[in-house]
């Protein structure tokens, strides 16, 4: 996979949006993740969730990123204008895609077995997720180091092959696709919403 150690896979999305089970995927197919493991697996992600702590910190600490190349690592998509954008690093972001009652059906849900009180107003939350996701497109698209490919999370449940042979097509690598489709499971999506019928 010397091809891979060029850039930088970023595994992006909202929360809740299926950025964990694409990590998972990348990483059964032979791509090292970036992961330190302090956000252990539970009840909401109960394969883990990939995460690498220093990503919280970007917007003031970006020295990391160099270290990234040839890994796969997540980063939620209000994070993504922070990334190192002056020309020393390629990315490949890989961005999920769910509709947005689904992932606030999933929020919700996560809060209430943490014990935590669910945002007040969810029609106002989606609106700014909507115009989040509408202002990223357009920020992406004028990023020269940056190619995106974005992923509807329901095509990965419903033929999880055909994405892992586009995402291998799309990192150029020699990934394992057999590994990464054995690693989705559609019994652990429990939000659906009429988009998953």
């Amino acid at each position: 996979m010397d091809q891979a150690t060029q850039f930088i896979t970023v595994v992006s999305g909202v929360p809740r949006s299926g950025t964990s089970l694409m990590m998972q995927m990348l990483h059964a197919g032979g791509l090292p993740v970036l992961s330190d493991g302090l956000r252990t697996a539970d009840e909401n992600n109960q394969r883990g969730y990939f995460e690498f702590e220093p990503v919280k910190r970007l917007r003031s600490d970006r020295s990391w990123l160099p270290q990234a190349r040839g890994h796969a690592v997540k980063i939620i998509h209000l994070l993504l204008r922070e990334l190192l954008l002056d020309g020393s690093l390629q990315y490949r972001i890989v961005l999920m895609q769910r509709p947005l009652d689904e992932v606030l059906a999933s929020q919700r849900t996560m809060l209430q077995r943490e014990g935590k009180a669910a945002p007040a107003d969810a029609e106002l939350l989606k609106k700014a997720f909507a115009s989040q996701l509408l202002q990223l497109d357009t920020w992406l698209a004028a990023q020269a180091s940056i190619a995106v490919m974005p992923v509807p999370y329901h095509q990965v449940l419903r033929e999880p092959q055909s994405v892992a042979e586009a995402l291998n097509n799309f990192l150029g690598l020699n990934l394992d696709t057999a590994a990464m489709v054995r690693v989705v499971d559609p019994a652990l999506h429990r939000q659906r919403g009429p988009a998953a019928m």
